[in-house]
């Protein structure tokens, strides 16, 4: 049976990564995850807010008292000359994995301004990832901030990235455009090598006893994964990019859905977080098990075939498909 697939121009053993998730950050479960089948990892995000937060406490701290003497600050460096605490912890623990791990490393990038923190795909390259995913979690609340603005911070923040780095890069992205199959278009002209539908937001909650807002993590369902299975299907064919499915991963059935709508590869995060590495085992057996009952001989076989492109009905992917659901109400 023949799960091999690519992504970001990777050579996977298999579609099954694990998503960007604190059980990255331990270098045994990274190990446990590539035992039990994982055929690659995206690291937790380094946040733009992190970056930004540390190298201004170190630009505090090296620089504080030097007024008192006038050639003191000639010998510090700018605040952009120095990596900040957490940058290092995360570029460390890339080179950790890779000495551990045959999978391939993706690092990821989270954030939305263009700075010298994007310098850091320049270091994650060098400490050894083999892609990017570059994780854009932007809300837009300003009023008078277009969609045409909008869409250009993040072809901006790509175009930034892809100056700095040779490695393929992945843009995880949210649904929230004007017109996403136009920007999913931009962006694969931008230079990215790989789409992620979708980033999942983690909506706030308001404590009444407290009266504060306050976060609310909520791990995902099989039945998110129609939102993102829609769309890899309506662009299958149509984008020279990698298309990734996250978010409601959670069956060996997710899987082959993700794969038939025409997905490369598919990312793992709120099952491994539940039930463990061991569940990545358990979802490659039953996915053999299906594929040959259905005689099935390789991922690539499936690929597509039920994008909207392959299917006989593809409307039904579209408003067609808003109506019949509709009226099948009794």
């Amino acid at each position: 049976m023949d799960l091999t697939t690519k992504y970001l121009g990777l050579d996977l053993k298999n579609p099954i990564i694990a998503g960007a998730s604190p059980l990255s950050n331990n270098v045994d479960t990274v190990k446990l995850l590539e035992d039990k089948g994982a055929a690659a990892i995206v690291m937790y995000s380094l946040f733009e807010e992190q970056i930004n937060h540390e190298a201004r406490e170190l630009d505090t701290f090296l620089t504080q008292g030097t007024e008192s003497f006038a050639e003191a600050m000639s010998y510090f460096p700018e605040p952009d000359q120095f990596h900040s605490i957490g940058g290092e912890d995360y570029l460390n623990k890339i080179a950790a994995l890779k000495k551990t791990v045959d999978i391939p490393i993706i690092a990821s990038l989270n954030g939305v301004s263009a700075g010298g923190w994007m310098k850091y795909a320049k270091q994650m390259q060098e400490a050894g990832a083999d892609a990017l995913e570059l994780n854009i979690y932007y809300i837009p609340t300003d009023p008078f901030l277009t969609g045409v603005e909008v869409e250009k911070i993040y072809l901006d923040d790509l175009k930034t990235v892809r100056s700095h780095i040779d490695i393929p890069v992945a843009v995880k992205l949210n649904p929230y455009f004007s017109s996403f199959a136009n920007m999913a278009v931009k962006l694969d002209d931008a230079g990215a090598n790989g789409l992620v539908l979708f980033n999942r937001f983690y909506q706030p909650d308001i404590n009444l006893d407290a009266l504060e807002v306050t976060p609310d993590l909520q791990f995902s369902t099989s039945y998110e994964l129609r939102f993102p299975l829609r769309w890899i299907a309506i662009l299958h064919g149509k984008v020279k990019a990698s298309l990734a499915a996250t978010t409601g991963i959670h069956e060996a059935d997710d899987v082959l859905k993700a794969v038939m709508a025409g997905a490369d590869a598919v990312q793992l995060a709120s099952v491994l977080l539940k039930k463990g590495a061991k569940q990545v085992e358990v979802i490659l057996n039953d996915m053999k098990k299906w594929m040959q009952e259905k005689e099935y001989e390789s991922i690539e076989q499936m690929k597509g075939s039920m994008s909207y492109k392959s299917v006989a009905e593809p409307a039904a992917y579209t408003r067609a498909n808003y109506m019949k659901t509709l009226q099948s109400i009794k």
